[in-house]
């Protein structure tokens, strides 16, 4: 058998972000609107200042306006209300989000319900949960969603009746993807720490996607020949041969064991990694359209 196919989710953030930069163009031309991206950052965690400043990198070289509140890592709670009711007030911001986590003083359920679901670029919103648990439209999480479009990507745009196995319950990925298979008509099992003979769950799965936060959890011989495997996990190893103490970055799945069993499988760092700010900006592009009553475009 050959080896598996490896899922460049680089290339296709990439090419995502060049569609929608070509749709932001054609809105701004056809409508003079100009969708507006918004992050409220609390505190100076060092890896959320990176995948802010990226953020905002991207929408600007996306077409899109980018806006940035900035608060200390003491601020509070009115503070950062203040700053959310801000974004959902200004006409010119069409989708926001709050950088997580936040400094452990802040209530974080209360501040994220303080988001205007239409303008939730992330999903995170218990009525956006809602309707997309309901199989409506509303505003889905980000790596769930690119999770989807690198399967489309591989199997095609029919998913209908593929055998899915979703490794993980989070809100943030694994019950949203669950929800988004099933809207493709997937045949979905939700498997987690308490699942009896994980392997033989897995084994049955077209559609493999784990996300537990477990280094190379799903082994080889757990993957149904010719699968297609969506590593979202990324974890950091201790990587002596590289020197001290440095470490090296690997998935849930054991990448090399999997590459001579499945069809396809994204790689850690380069797989889901590159999706999720694409599909930030794709969400900010639809929320735009949609308060805006415009046809939104196939992205």
């Amino acid at each position: 058998m050959d080896k598996a196919q490896i899922i460049d989710g680089k290339a296709y953030a990439e090419g995502l972000r060049a569609r929608v930069a070509r749709d932001v163009q054609i809105l701004s031309n056809t409508h003079g609107l100009t969708p507006g991206l918004g992050v409220v950052l609390v505190g100076d965690d060092p890896a959320s200042q990176i995948y802010v400043r990226n953020k905002g990198v991207q929408a600007v070289q996306a077409g899109m306006r980018s806006f940035e509140t900035r608060l200390p890592a003491d601020a509070t709670l009115e503070e950062v209300l203040g700053a959310v009711r801000a974004f959902n007030a200004d006409p010119s911001v069409h989708g926001f989000l709050v950088q997580l986590p936040l400094p452990k003083h802040l209530p974080e359920a209360e501040i994220l319900e303080a988001i205007d679901p239409a303008k939730d670029a992330d999903g995170i919103h218990l009525i956006n949960a809602g309707l997309l648990a309901s199989g409506l439209d509303g505003a889905a999480p980000c790596t769930p969603v690119g999770c989807i479009l690198l399967i489309k990507h591989i199997r095609g745009n029919n998913l209908s009746g593929l055998e899915a196995v979703v490794i993980g319950r989070s809100n943030i990925v694994g019950k949203p993807v669950a929800q988004l298979l099933l809207r493709e008509n997937c045949t979905v099992t939700i498997a987690h720490s308490r699942t009896r003979d994980l392997a033989a769950v897995c084994r049955r799965a077209d559609i493999l996607i784990a996300a537990v936060g477990q280094p190379e959890l799903v082994r080889g011989d757990w993957i149904k020949p010719g699968a297609t495997v969506i590593d979202v996990g990324v974890n950091r190893l201790p990587a002596p041969e590289k020197g001290v103490g440095k470490t090296r970055l690997v998935g849930d799945v054991c990448f090399a064991e999997a590459l001579e069993v499945a069809g396809a499988v994204t790689p850690v760092p380069g797989g889901v990694g590159p999706m999720t700010i694409a599909c930030l900006l794709r969400a900010t592009l639809i929320a735009a359209c949609r308060q805006n009553e415009i046809v939104v475009p196939e992205i």
